[in-house]
């Protein structure tokens, strides 16, 4: 019996909605580099070697949510945290504020910036490739920003959702949860989201605004040992 989509949301979103994107070689799927870090694999403990030679270049770090292929030779498997995965099942109370807008190409070097600043580690050049993007502006700067990552069937993964530390506790950010999870909900999309069990105050953020924790998800890296 098939497992549930959001087992394995890499493999899932490379194989439906990013399917376009993907970079494929056999079990075996990644964004482009400047587009994610992400890698997946249609089930776990497959022996994908050669596959994974293919596509991950030396120096590079692929990363993984949930299933992972055996170790590849000369290549380090490494577990990184057991992710919080949670889901919004019903439409969240949107508090008043300032205007949200969509993030287009004449926003781009505003979303680089911001990202570079306070959520570096998953944000490449072209990772707005991946959905859409939304943001509140204060002064002429992007103050806080929120948008669209993985998804497949019935699910849209919520994703950098982040606030300049100049606009903190304004309430942008859960302005912005709450816009971009009402409209993916309205348009018959489940959002989700994965957020570190070490950040307690994210969680209790998403908690408050109606997301609860569907289950625990491995975070891995894989890279060349050698």
């Amino acid at each position: 019996m098939a497992g549930h989509p959001l087992d394995n949301p890499i493999w899932e979103s490379l194989a439906s909605r990013h399917q376009l994107l993907a970079l494929r070689e056999g079990d075996v799927a990644r964004y482009p580099a400047e587009v994610a870090p992400f890698l997946g694999v249609v089930t776990d403990g497959i022996d994908a070697v050669a596959a994974i030679e293919s596509l991950v270049s030396l120096g590079d770090t692929a990363l993984l949510l949930g299933p992972v292929p055996s170790e590849p030779q000369g290549w380090e498997l490494k577990p990184l945290a057991q992710l919080a995965q949670m889901v919004c099942p019903a439409p969240i109370e949107e508090p008043d504020g300032a205007e949200v807008i969509e993030l287009t190409e004449p926003h781009h070097a505003d979303v680089l910036a911001l990202t570079a600043l306070v959520y570096p580690h998953y944000f490449r050049s072209r990772t707005t490739d991946l959905g859409r993007y939304f943001g509140i502006y204060r002064d002429g700067r992007l103050a806080a920003m929120a948008g669209e990552r993985m998804g497949m069937q019935g699910y849209t993964e919520i994703s950098a959702v982040c606030t300049h530390p100049d606009f903190s506790g304004h309430g942008h950010a859960r302005r912005l949860l709450a816009w971009l999870s009402n409209d993916n909900l309205g348009r018959g999309r489940t959002p989700f989201l994965h957020v570190s069990q070490q950040n307690q105050r994210a969680l209790r953020l998403y908690e408050r605004n109606g997301y609860r924790i569907r289950r625990e998800i491995a975070f891995w890296s894989l890279t060349r040992s050698a």
